[in-house]
């Protein structure tokens, strides 16, 4: 987990909006089944391309601001931001490959 950072409402701006890499940022709460399905690919996805993505988790109980904010309705919802703006996203636990393909259209 150390490739991941843990992102507030108040640090949403700073670590995601203002990124000079692209972020991938996964809306999870403690209680939800498939959150907890998908963490260990997230994390996977934060060491392959650590340097090239920032992977960013928003515990929505706790941030509620920020998920209204994105309407956020279901979780797991994965977000892709680059250069301040949401650019794609994905709603529930998808395989591994979904996402790589999702990461490397936005790195390219």
């Amino acid at each position: 987990m150390k490739n991941l950072v843990e992102v507030t409402d108040a640090t949403f701006q700073t670590e995601v909006l203002d990124s000079n890499v692209p972020v991938l940022v996964d809306f999870w709460a403690e209680w939800c089944g498939p959150c907890k399905m998908i963490a260990p690919v997230v994390a996977e996805l934060a060491t392959d391309y650590q340097g090239r993505l920032k992977v960013a988790k928003v515990d929505v109980d706790k941030n509620n601001a920020i998920a209204m904010q994105y309407r956020i309705m279901s979780i797991p919802s994965l977000l892709f931001f680059k250069g301040g703006e949401k650019v794609d996203q994905v709603i529930g636990a998808v395989p591994k490959q979904s996402l790589v393909n999702k990461i490397e259209t936005i790195l390219n």
